[in-house]
């Protein structure tokens, strides 16, 4: 059974994009799929309903994705291969991504092909870039391999550890969101405007390496004011909604250590960091019920 893991960014997106860190986590809900020779090559998308052909010049980025991920392979049976996806789309929850590993590590296993989650995660750079044209990686190194880590475009991800889990809340606004259009307006803004906009790129790496060390010494109170002031500055990019900024505000007055924006922006889901474990699953309620916990062990 092929696994990809949704996952998170605390701290440093669409900086990550233009050679930032950035400090991501791996939550354990994400996509399963399972991979069988078959007489056409097909991938089937629940509980979407979905049964995809791959089509190399397809309308679909779906049907492009599958295509490329297929060549990977040049000699092998057709397959078909079956997904569940418990992640929204377009919701910075690394949905395409996690589709794509766990895709990928089902036609391994039904191809007897060994291969690292690291291996699978460079891998699966194919597929995203059919999907955001230009990925910094991040989403598919997560789903592979989860746990906490900073990452830097073009290099290894740097695990990082302590003796404290991370509670977090991730509650999603109801509005997709673009990943590849939030990309493409950060770097016009960047165009326009280099200064500003390299101004805060630098002011979010500062908050990345302070909340690794954070992350590392498990104080969960400066973690939390450093996702306040990250969010702040996403929002000076225009990234941020209002229905974002309510639930984030939401979360901190009804006892949040502090709540940002998560992945591309312009939508999607929102992070809360809780205490403890208790403190989380009353934060999801006050967040709706699209709210979920996750718990991530650094």
């Amino acid at each position: 059974m092929g696994f990809g893991r949704g996952k998170v960014i605390l701290l440093g997106e669409h900086a990550v994009v233009h050679g930032c860190p950035a400090i991501a986590v791996g939550i354990e809900r994400g996509v399963t799929a399972s991979a069988s020779t078959a007489e056409r090559n097909i991938l089937r998308l629940s509980p979407w309903g979905l049964a995809i052909e791959p089509d190399p010049s397809g309308g679909e980025p779906l049907e492009r994705a599958f295509a490329a991920a297929l060549a990977l392979y040049p000699e092998r049976p057709a397959l078909e291969v079956s997904a569940e996806v418990e992640l929204p789309a377009g919701a910075g929850l690394g949905c395409s991504a996690a589709i794509g590993v766990a895709a990928l590590d089902a036609i391994d296993e039904a191809l007897s092909i060994q291969r690292s989650r690291t291996e699978l995660a460079e891998a699966a750079l194919v597929w995203e870039r059919i999907f955001h044209g230009n990925p910094s990686g991040i989403d598919n190194a997560m789903s592979a391999v989860g746990g906490v880590a900073l990452y830097r475009k073009g290099e290894p991800l740097q695990p990082l550890r302590s003796n404290k889990p991370l509670h977090l809340v991730i509650g999603y606004s109801g509005e997709s969101s673009s990943t590849k259009e939030m990309v493409a307006s950060v770097a016009r803004q960047l165009e326009d405007d280099p200064k500003r906009v390299n101004k805060a790129f630098e002011a979010i790496e500062v908050l990345v390496r302070n909340a690794k060390l954070a992350i590392e010494a498990g104080d969960h109170i400066a973690l939390g004011q450093l996702l306040d002031l990250n969010h702040t500055i996403l929002s000076s990019l225009m990234l941020c909604t209002s229905k974002l900024d309510e639930m984030c505000q939401a979360a901190r007055a009804a006892g949040a250590l502090g709540a940002k924006m998560t992945g591309a922006g312009g939508g999607g889901c929102m992070i809360a960091l809780a205490p403890k474990q208790d403190q989380a699953l009353r934060l999801c309620e006050v967040l709706g019920q699209d709210a979920f916990v996750a718990e991530v062990s650094a």
